[in-house]
């Protein structure tokens, strides 16, 4: 019976399941071992799923490599935008620096030329002073133009005038920035934006408005400059709106060309500039009064628009003077502060 195989009552139920299942076969060996082998369907189902998986893993691969290149692209955009606003930011800088530095050295030289113009005046005012003690305004020498008296100019504007023959005056007022000289033009938008040598400057130059007279002066003398974040020219005016900076500033010296003026603040207010139909008090068109009512009139109509009573008044005669400067709480806003002369 050598070489014969037999099979077990295991083994047929074995080849039962294996038939039933076409998963597997069994069989026995000669030394009475039982072997169960994957049939041919199972191996074959088996190599299929493992195609699958490769396939699956590549795919998963290839899925992860273009999500991390694409994300390699986000961090590499992202990090290009942030050298580009850095960049940015830094030329910004530069330029911030730059202008500021510019703009400095450019005001100091402003006020150098200032500080020597002031020394001109003041030396001037001191000799003088020496030579004929402290003469009062009526007793300047007059000549004559032909048309009109014309006092001679005060010795502290002599130098100056070879300077800048548009300087009228120069006003000053205590404890402030404001020490600055005074030009006057035909044309009330020049010195906007140039200087008393007649460069082009941003900081402009106080002015007397054009329609004003200092030789026989007008009721109201307006001068204007700009409201510089710097606190120059007239950047300062607008404390007045503080009542207690008022007490510490009621005086505000102006001497034109021919004669000394003390002035003591009146009114401070805002206003701005109105169209020309509008039927409105336009504080800037007031240069003369020629009557009483006319003149109260004004007056009242700056006492209403005042943020505080200073107890001074005026009447017809009295000579003003007004500071104006942009106001920047409306549109074409304007802060006025006006001043009575008392000497």
């Amino acid at each position: 019976m050598a070489g014969k195989i037999y099979i077990t009552e295991e083994g047929k139920k074995n080849s039962t399941r294996a038939a039933r299942s076409g998963s597997q076969s069994t069989y026995r060996r000669a030394d009475g071992t039982t072997v169960v082998r994957p049939s041919a369907a199972r191996i074959s189902r088996a190599g299929e799923d493992s195609k699958a998986s490769d396939k699956k893993a590549s795919r998963d691969s290839r899925h992860d490599e273009e999500i991390e290149s694409y994300a390699r692209e986000l961090l590499r955009k992202k990090e290009q935008r942030r050298n580009i606003i850095l960049i940015a930011c830094a030329a910004l800088a530069v330029f911030g620096i730059g202008f500021y530095i510019v703009n400095a050295v450019l005001n100091h030289k402003k006020e150098i030329s200032y500080q020597a113009l002031s020394g001109i005046r003041e030396q001037a005012k001191n000799d003088a002073i020496k030579l004929n003690g402290e003469a009062a305004d009526d007793d300047v020498v007059i000549h004559y133009d032909g048309e009109r008296e014309i006092p001679d100019v005060l010795p502290e504007f002599q130098e100056m005038l070879k300077t800048n023959s548009k300087i009228v005056g120069w006003i000053t007022i205590d404890d402030t920035k404001i020490d600055y000289p005074v030009a006057q033009t035909t044309d009330n938008e020049y010195y906007l934006n140039h200087d008393l040598n007649q460069k082009e400057d941003r900081n402009g130059t106080i002015f007397l408005d054009t329609n004003c007279d200092i030789i026989e002066p007008s009721t109201n003398l307006i001068l204007y400059g700009h409201h510089m974040q710097s606190g120059n020219m007239f950047g300062n005016l607008g404390k007045y709106e503080d009542e207690e900076y008022y007490e510490k500033h009621k005086y505000i010296t102006f001497d034109t060309l021919y004669e000394h003026g003390t002035y003591e603040v009146m009114y401070v207010f805002r206003s701005h500039v109105f169209t020309e139909t509008e039927v409105a008090f336009k504080y800037y068109q007031f240069i003369d009064a020629y009557s009483d009512v006319e003149f109260d009139s004004y007056m009242q109509e700056m006492a209403n628009m005042s943020f505080y009573d200073t107890g001074v008044t005026a009447t017809f005669g009295d000579r003003l003077l007004t500071l104006s400067t942009c106001d920047y709480q409306e549109k074409d806003g304007r802060f006025v502060v006006v001043a009575k002369k008392v000497k």
